[in-house]
Formats: structure tokens, sequence, C-alpha cells
């Protein structure tokens, strides 16, 4: 999931060069918001989700940027507001030198699901 309002980027840039830590922050919490509503509108409803099991924070940088770790966590911040602290996921962090539309933050996330 992109940091996207509607169909186009609202965040571009890499982190060190473009983009600040507290912009990639800002986009990290916006790509949440976006898997949240995604996850709302497939399901009906996000009381169905049981557990957060993995998420997955990809993020564009330079290669001498070391902030990756507190960016990935704007997005674990607000699953834990949303779903609680003991549905806490497995977490990955990444750095790589570009994403899709020039966005400075990916995120890939699992939900268990109850039937």
């Amino acid at each position: 999931m992109l940091p996207t309002e509607g169909r186009s980027a609202k965040f571009t840039g890499r982190v060190g060069a473009e983009v600040d830590v507290a912009t990639a922050r800002a986009a990290a919490r916006l790509a949440a918001m976006n898997v949240l509503a995604v996850a709302r509108q497939q399901l009906g409803s996000l009381d169905k989700i049981t557990r957060v099991v993995k998420l997955g924070v990809s993020i564009a940088t330079l290669g001498d940027v070391r902030e990756q770790p507190k960016i990935a966590d704007a997005a674990s911040e607000l699953l834990q507001d949303v779903f609680g602290k003991e549905k806490n996921p497995v977490r990955c962090v990444y750095g790589v030198a570009s994403l899709p539309l020039g966005v400075p933050v990916e995120l890939e996330v699992i939900f268990e699901v109850a039937p």
C-alpha cells in the first residue's frame, strides 16, 4: 500500500534527499490508513481482523540513512492504536533505492481474519 490520496502520490522523494524523517513518518501513517480503509472496504468491518500477522515497510532512502525504524514506527503505532498492542505484528523494515510512483514508503500488511 502506498501513501496516496485518490490515485496520486501525496508524498514523493527519497529520505535523506527530498524527504525528511518527519515527512516519511507522515507518509507511513497515510499508507497505514489506506491499508485500513481497503481492509474495511473488503471485509465490511475491521472487527473481523483478529490480528496483524506481518507489517513490511519499504523505505526509499539514500545509502547513508539509518532512520528507517523511526519511519516504520508511524505505521506500527497506528496499527497498535486500532488493534491493540497485544496484536502487534512481526515487522520487517527495508531500505530500498526507489518505490512505485516515487513515494518514500510502501507497506505490506498481512491480517488474520475471522471466518
